[in-house]
């Protein structure tokens, strides 16, 4: 239960100039991340650009994390799309090694009923050998899934045992932490809404611009579950602009770009994405520069 409290991070892929995966700009980010003090790292999730990776390219991403995380830190793996059937025989069929959970985003586009994402994610359960992380983000899947459902699976299955919320609705938040069993965890899936959450009795976060001012963002979790919301609301204050910043075109074009900033990756993404524009570009560069944690 402990591993999944505090801070993860939904790594990025970094690219080359030629659009490969940049392994070396893997292993800096991944350095970077740890010697920030998050808490566990997330692969091949939506920041990942996971859904244009070759089965290939997400061996290789797997691996590398692996190999530089070195037991470090607790892995998640994103395992998660829109073919149940296709999803049940990934799951039976990966090799987990080095990683302790699942994160599986609820089914984008087919927009099914609530009883249907139920079914879905009870279907994932029976068949995954690792413990699962739901994840609700309406706004890419274009269906919400309610807390009622959420509630259902909490208390069903006792190999899912959390969901990444990113729904941005603290009224909905709120209900899930009020009738939740004890042993499930919410963890905030909205870099603007973490904080709040934490302190509504969340159990942490998985960030975006967590990974690129690791120091910063812990800091603010940690003071957060510790209850002290005045010394937390201070980092959360001087980190609002770039949260608002590095989704203003898009992720994982923002995050990237504090990277290249940061010297440690180059800022490519995959088509149909697009690199961040001069001017926001510009913008990340002058947060950054004012930003008290960015040397960490």
């Amino acid at each position: 239960m402990e591993n999944w409290l505090g801070t993860g991070v939904a790594l990025v892929t970094p690219f080359d100039k030629n659009g490969e995966v940049d392994v070396h700009g893997l292993t800096q980010v991944i350095e970077h991340t740890i010697a920030g003090g998050v808490d566990y790292l997330v692969v091949l999730g939506t920041t990942g650009e996971s859904v244009t990776l070759t089965k290939d390219e997400k061996k290789l991403v797997m691996q590398t994390v692996s190999l530089v995380n070195a037991g470090r830190l607790p892995l998640v793996l994103g395992v998660g799309g829109n073919n149940t059937a296709a999803l049940v025989n990934e799951l039976q069929s990966m090799d987990f090694m080095d990683y302790s959970a699942v994160l599986s985003v609820s089914p984008a586009y087919n927009k099914p009923t609530q009883e249907g994402i139920y079914q879905h994610f009870a279907t994932l359960s029976k068949a995954s050998p690792l413990p699962i992380i739901l994840y609700n983000v309406p706004s890419r899947t274009g269906s919400n899934m309610l807390p009622e459902t959420t509630l259902r699976l909490a208390t069903d299955f006792d190999n899912i045992v959390g969901i990444k919320e990113a729904c941005g609705d603290m009224g909905q938040i709120d209900q899930i932490l009020q009738q939740k069993p004890a042993n499930f965890h919410l963890i905030s899936g909205d870099d603007f809404t973490a904080l709040a959450t934490v302190l509504a009795g969340g159990s942490g976060v998985i960030s975006v611009l967590g990974q690129g001012l690791p120091k910063a963002f812990s800091t603010m979790i940690n003071l957060g579950l510790q209850g002290d919301s005045e010394k937390a609301y201070e980092i959360h204050q001087s980190l609002l602009n770039g949260m608002q910043l590095i989704f203003e075109e898009g992720n994982p074009a923002g995050i990237k770009t504090v990277f290249e900033h940061l010297g440690l990756i180059q800022g490519y993404v995959r088509l149909p994405l697009i690199r961040a524009t001069d001017g926001l570009r510009q913008k990340i560069k002058d947060f950054l520069n004012a930003f008290d944690y960015v040397s960490a």
